[in-house]
């Protein structure tokens, strides 16, 4: 809204909850439009959020406007309402959150425009390459696998190539001989490569109950393997043909589920599709969010931020694995990007589907309770249904690497006749923990409270906390002993032993080490998909969505500590993961096996999840959490407090409490704490927190905020931190 008020209100990236009045210039400047200010001697860039006339300080004070940015706003009135919505209700200062939505380019006041990039430029098979015989090409092996890639994935960027370590000079043979040539990714097309497929009925009841037309949120609660990705797809599809200018925005928990999730979409609708997650660089990041915002990118798939991206005429949400904590921001601008999509969806009008095998108790309660529509797939969209999980007793047997006899006569098994295997070990590096023999020291990080975890490639002892790293030790520095043993085993101990043991079958092993290099997880997923015998052996990256045709063998190693943990949240996320890696197995046209290894097979949480599977399960977590009136039956925030001195922080937690206890009675919040965070020490600092409880999310988010506003009048330390988490996720 224009207005000729003297004033503009201005949101800057700054850790300070107000907004920043300027002169407003001689030309009216609509919200949403970026400009440059000065502020405390920096040059900025801010949003205006609006205009005024009142103002309480001197006018003869205030500064002018160094630039407007924008011939048009670059934030229309509805993102800009649900920016500022998430921002009250997370309780984030405006310009921080208004920051976290935009491209780098855009912060830094680069220009709203395409800008020409030959990495960006899509590549899809002619007509006559799609004609190409199974195998052609073999002499040219390069040749070979840019048409073996776009086969697999469509229309394909040159980075994506190159990341999967295609040559230029093969792209350019190729585009000579008319097998390929450039798709155009800049307007509406929505044409791809691979037809819909057959639905069977419970996905196609499930298809025909969204309404696309009105808000509604629908969750997609079915088992893995039962083809929710094509109900999405085909949800999509009938709202893009709906209308013209309609646009889709999908959402999948990891970057390293992009690249597989944009290949199937592209071969559904072509180069409409685009991208939006932090592995793309800063110009492909900002072309992106431009197509988007102009209409021409039809199809939106992103991680976390990609809710904030903006759409010309949004039409549909789906978030994929909804379940998956990566969907909350857990630093910074503390968001839950499943939680705000809802809320965008209800602003436009627009369904919104969540997916998930393993949902969240927070959806599950809301479908119970009739907020959201349950819609259920129960059968697998191939002939072979769920496989059992059988229980191996690990205390009973000696592990061999962290693998039981039992499991490793599997293994042979299973390789010897020709399939896949999948080994599950939820640790990183070659041990968990180096220890001395002699006098059982253990070797920790000098800045947490956790241990140090040996890796031998490189070699070196690496806290997973806070990125410490050193040399390994040559003698315990307790009692000074030469014999310090590795105890445990990770992922790349595992890998060792396999290799030795399996030395004929390739072990490929996919961790954040191994797939620390762009295009490393790519590459290692496109090996699998040839189908040839191997053994995966990864931590949780394997258990988010990846379909592995060819694994017939799933066997879990640990998992007890979820049953155990002291976050609340723990056994729900233990059991989604047991239910999540064993779904990798047996998805095709061949039988599956589970094996999981436990000393504690008898637990009767593991024991209700295996027998009567993760409905009934969460059925008794749910109940469990009425009884104690935690999350989702009631609600949590978290004052957390950090600081190089531990009094420090608990001090001023303590001050904390005390304006807590002040604020209105008739707010019924339960306060608990001061107490120490789940790890106290991490990266030199000292963590502790307050928990506020309610019943009624509005009250508590209420009280929060007058909270917020009697803290932000103390002094606090000059060393010390202090946030505020909505709904926390993590405990820590």
């Amino acid at each position: 809204m224009t207005t000729a008020a003297p004033f503009l209100l201005v949101a800057l990236p700054v850790p300070v909850r107000s907004l920043f009045h300027y002169l407003a210039p001689a030309s009216a400047v609509a919200s949403g439009t970026r400009v440059r200010v000065t502020f405390a001697g920096r040059s900025l860039v801010g949003l205006v959020v609006a205009s005024t006339d009142q103002c309480d300080f001197d006018p003869s004070k205030i500064k002018p406007i160094d630039a407007v940015l924008d011939e048009q706003p670059l934030l229309d009135t509805t993102l800009l309402a649900f920016i500022r919505w998430a921002a009250d209700y997370y309780h984030t200062p405006l310009g921080e959150a208004l920051q976290a939505a935009l491209p780098a380019a855009l912060r830094q006041g680069d220009p709203a425009q395409y800008k020409p990039d030959t990495g960006a430029q899509l590549w899809e098979l002619s007509e006559d390459g799609r004609g190409l015989p199974s195998g052609a090409l073999k002499r040219a092996h390069q040749q070979a696998g840019i048409i073996n890639k776009l086969q697999q994935n469509g229309a394909s960027s040159w980075s994506e190539l190159k990341a999967a370590g295609c040559s230029r000079a093969a792209l350019l043979a190729l585009q000579e001989k008319k097998l390929i040539r450039q798709a155009s990714g800049q307007g509406p097309n929505t044409k791809g490569q691979e037809a819909p497929l057959a639905m069977n009925p419970e996905q196609q009841t499930a298809l025909e109950a969204i309404e696309g037309d009105q808000y509604g949120v629908y969750l997609l609660d079915g088992t893995t393997g039962s083809g929710k990705t094509e109900v999405y797809l085909q949800a999509i599809a009938a709202a893009l043909a709906a209308d013209p200018q309609a646009q889709a925005l999908v959402l999948v928990p990891e970057i390293g589920l992009t690249p597989q999730t944009l290949a199937r979409f592209r071969r559904r609708f072509g180069p409409s599709v685009c991208a939006v997650h932090s592995g793309l660089n800063d110009t492909e990041r900002l072309n992106s969010w431009v197509r988007a915002a102009r209409g021409e990118a039809r199809v939106v798939v992103g991680t976390r931020s990609a809710v904030f991206t903006p759409l010309a005429k949004p039409a549909l949400i789906v978030i994929d694995e909804e379940h998956d904590g990566s969907f909350k921001q857990q630093d910074g601008f503390r968001y839950s990007a499943r939680d705000l999509a809802a809320v965008r969806a209800h602003m436009h009008k627009i369904p919104l589907i969540l997916g998930s095998a393993t949902p969240s108790l927070e959806t599950l309660h809301n479908a119970h309770n009739g907020r959201y529509q349950h819609l259920r797939l129960t059968r697998r969209a191939t002939a072979n249904q769920a496989t059992p999980i059988e229980v191996i007793d690990s205390q009973a047997s000696r592990e061999q690497h962290g693998l039981t006899p039992e499991a490793l006569a599997a293994l042979t098994r299973h390789t010897n006749a020709g399939h896949q295997a999948l080994v599950f070990l939820n640790r990183r590096g070659f041990a968990p923990v180096l220890q001395c023999r002699d006098c059982s020291y253990q070797l920790s990080c000098p800045h947490c409270d956790a241990r140090l975890t040996l890796h031998r490639n490189p070699h070196h002892l690496h806290c997973h906390h806070c990125d410490f790293q050193r040399p390994p030790a040559k003698r315990c520095e307790s009692c000074h002993s030469h014999r310090l043993e590795p105890l445990g085993a990770g992922t790349e101990r595992s890998e060792d032993y396999l290799r030795r043991t399996f030395p004929d079958t390739p072990v490929i092993r996919i961790d954040r080490d191994s797939t620390r290099n762009k295009g490393a997880l790519d590459a290692m997923i496109d090996k699998v998909h040839q189908g040839e015998p191997c053994i995966l052996i990864g931590t949780q990256m394997l258990a988010k969505g990846h379909h592995f045709p060819k694994v017939t063998l799933v066997i879990i190693l640990d998992v007890d500590s979820g049953l155990f943990s002291a976050d609340f949240r723990g056994p729900e996320r233990m059991g989604q993961l047991i239910t999540q890696v064993a779904g990798r197995a047996g998805r095709d046209d061949q039988p599956g096996q589970v094996l999981l290894q436990s000393q504690h097979g008898d637990h009767p949480l593991l024991q209700l999840l295996l027998n009567q599977g993760y409905g009934q399960f969460a059925q008794a977590l749910l109940d469990e959490r009425t009884i104690t009136l935690m999350p989702p039956v009631g609600f949590l925030a978290l004052l957390r407090s950090d600081a190089p001195n531990p009094a420090m922080a608990m001090q001023f937690l303590q001050q904390a409490r005390q304006l807590a206890e002040s604020i209105a009675t008739e707010l019924q919040v339960q306060i608990l704490g001061p107490m120490p965070a789940l790890m106290e020490k991490r990266g030199q600092r000292f963590r502790y927190l307050l928990q506020f409880k309610a019943l009624k999310r509005r009250e508590l988010n209420l009280y929060v905020g007058q909270l917020i506003t009697l803290l932000a009048k103390q002094k606090a330390p000059r060393n010390l931190r202090w946030s505020v988490d909505i709904d926390p996720q993590e405990m820590g």
